[in-house]
């Protein structure tokens, strides 16, 4: 904790990106905290650089896109994992376990007496933290020392807070709200009390003023009409220990602590792939950039090379480093690429790595391995390789709160920053794990999507997306606004259903549980048509890299595997409702046909689209139009 420098929990490094990262919430045994920004995170006593993120991809990317959409000019250069040192359990009171670690603060600073229900704000005095033991920091607590009814009462958080949607969020003004937005006539800073009547909701809360015995229920807070009873919001971040002097000027909405929508992650990830000649290139002006930088021109390499302290530059073909000089340049001085920036940018050299005629060398963070397609599932697929190992790459660019962002189109939701300055590093993980990539006959899937793309089932779909996109709509964007901006199209929907059918299946037979599993979907068309699904895992311990997953792609157990995932797909226990269910009013913004939590949803960690885009009709037949269905007749047999 900030100030405090021990120990109050543990998290794992995944933890931080997808959870609880910079700016949120996380609830320990007894209160809650809240993850500090950037500037609070000391690196000074891990040794070396062993909290270094190599993953030049990714960096190029999240340079790319915070350039594009309004971020700091300063260069990410690093992707640095949390500050962490071994040794912390086995002395708790040495280095490790005191001082290093992920800063977090208290929060909401207000906090109850489950005794006598006093309400109060850590500072006024009345709560003191205990966290005598560092052998177990999950015991740390506040307590009520000069509680009336009993000795060292249990304080736990007052459990609301106020949110904005430009990302603010501040403690819920208790002493002003109680008294109809005034103060106390009895006394400047008087004692309350909050007395909760038992269920979860916010009704059942009564707030009182001990000194003027003035009282007010939490409910006149609650949905559109307690708005009004609110003030505007003070534009406060607390990670960053800042507001704004003069508000942000909208309406904050009341928030639990701890609710779903409180904290959405902003992150990007990428696969460790094999060095090609082009991206060779590209770290090697990114990590020489001091040396190359003067070089602007033909004239100065010649002349640089000449010259004993550049004789490196004559091993790279001057045309080729020239081009990949200026690459860099235009990418540091904010000129993005005209194709749309973010995930998309780092799945087309994934794309030709996991699909390339040619099998790479192996690597210490990947090796693929050709499994061949068996001769029953030819019709479908065009190629299936093992992929015996892999490394992942995660990093949290931001956040958001309230509405969840749109990875196609960030601008639609309020980022919030990780720091209060440009810094030249974000946090970051890595995983290491295997997988299984597939690529489906190109052939099959174009004729599919001509037979449907017009079809009702699948303007049902488009229509959704549009309808979903329109309900998003932030009343702070301004100018155009395109409702088919980022759908995902035809073939999408498809290879995104037969992965999940294909998790599903895998994790009742390899010993994985479905959370531990991941997705990327490469669906594109156009010129360089894309149609490949890996399935991989994603977990930051040895259970992703145990091999269970990777003796799945054999021809004979892939057969079968992908067999029952399709059998399986053609009936679920919800129908006939699940098999005729299209995303139509007033089931419209769920963005899924013919698919639910009994046959096709996954965990929220392992779909990449948070369990939209399905539809189990594209697959197998379900009684409908049997021209929908892509798969060839049989294999559902």
């Amino acid at each position: 904790m900030s100030g405090y420098y021990r120990r109050v929990g543990a998290a794992r490094p995944s933890h931080l990106m997808f959870t609880g990262g910079v700016g949120s919430l996380i609830d320990m045994p007894n209160f809650s905290v809240l993850v500090k920004g950037l500037e609070s995170w000391n690196h000074a006593a891990v040794a070396g650089a062993d909290y270094l993120v190599d993953e030049p991809r990714l960096r190029a990317a999240i340079n790319r896109e915070l350039q594009r959409h309004g971020g700091d000019k300063v260069p990410i250069t690093e992707l640095r994992s949390a500050p962490w040192l071994e040794g912390g359990d086995q002395n708790p009171k040495g280095p490790a376990a005191q001082g290093v670690g992920v800063p977090v603060t208290p929060f909401p600073q207000w906090l109850r007496c489950t005794a006598c229900n006093e309400l109060s704000a850590i500072d006024a005095g009345a709560f003191t933290l205990v966290n005598a033991n560092p052998r177990t920091p999950h015991e740390a607590r506040f307590e009520h020392t000069e509680c009336s009814r009993r000795k060292r009462a249990l304080a736990v958080a007052a459990r609301f807070t106020l949110a904005c949607t430009d990302g603010h969020l501040d403690e819920f003004p208790y002493v002003a709200f109680a008294h109809g937005g005034g103060t106390c006539s009895a006394a400047p800073r008087p004692r309350m009390r909050m007395e909760d009547h038992g269920g979860n909701q916010s009704a059942s809360v009564t707030l009182t003023c001990l000194a003027c015995d003035t009282k007010r229920n939490i409910r006149e807070a609650t949905g559109v009409a307690g708005q009004r009873n609110l003030p505007y919001c003070r534009g406060r971040h607390p990670h960053l220990d800042s507001y704004d002097p003069e508000g942000c000027g909208l309406l904050p909405l009341l928030m639990v602590a701890g609710a779903s929508n409180q904290w959405f992650p902003l992150t990007r990830t990428a696969l460790a792939l094999p060095t090609v000649d082009t991206e060779s290139l590209g770290k090697v002006v990114e990590d020489r950039w001091a040396e190359l930088q003067p070089i602007e021109s033909d004239a100065l390499f010649d002349a640089f090379s000449s010259s004993p302290a550049y004789s490196w530059l004559k091993n790279f073909d001057r045309t080729r480093l020239m081009a990949a000089i200026a690459a860099h340049r235009a990418a540091l001085a904010g000129e993005a690429p005209a194709e749309p920036v973010g995930q998309s940018d780092l799945l087309a050299p994934e794309w030709e790595v996991l699909s390339g005629s040619t099998v790479p060398e192996p690597t210490d963070d990947f090796a693929l391995t050709p499994a061949g397609v068996p001769a029953g599932l030819g019709e479908l697929f065009a190629d299936a390789r093992q992929v015996d190992r892999l490394r992942e790459a995660r990093a949290l660019i931001g956040f958001t709160r309230l509405d969840a962002p749109d990875p196609e189109d960030p601008g639609l939701v309020a980022r919030v920053e990780l720091s209060r300055s440009p810094l030249e590093w974000v946090p970051a993980s890595e995983v290491r794990g295997e997988g299984i990539f597939v690529r489906l006959q190109e052939g099959l899937i174009a004729d599919w999507v001509h037979r449907v793309e017009k079809s009702p089932e699948m303007t049902a779909h488009r229509d959704a997306f549009a309808a979903f996109r329109r309900n998003r709509r932030s009343d702070r964007i301004k100018g155009d606004f395109d409702e088919m901006h980022g759908w995902p199209g035809e073939r999408y929907i498809a290879l995104h259903t037969l992965s999940h059918l294909l998790i599903r299946t895998i994790a009742l037979d390899c010993g994985y549980n479905s959370a531990s599993l991941a997705e990327r979907i490469y669906a594109g068309g156009g010129d360089e048509p894309r149609a490949g699904i890996l399935i991989y895992t994603a977990v930051p311990d040895s259970e992703g890299t145990l091999g269970g997953l990777v003796t799945l792609g054999e021809q004979d157990n892939f057969e079968r595997i992908v067999r029952r995932a399709l059998r399986e797909a053609s009936r679920c226990s919800a129908d006939p409702l699940c098999a005729e269910r299209l995303p139509q009013p007033p089931a419209q913004d769920f963005l899924h046909g013919a698919a639910c939590h009994i046959c096709l949803f996954v965990s929220e960690t392992t779909c990449e689209r948070g369990n939209r885009f399905l539809d189990r009709r594209f697959l197998v037949p379900l009684g409908g139009d049997p021209t929908l269905v892509l798969t060839p007749p049989g294999l559902a047999e």
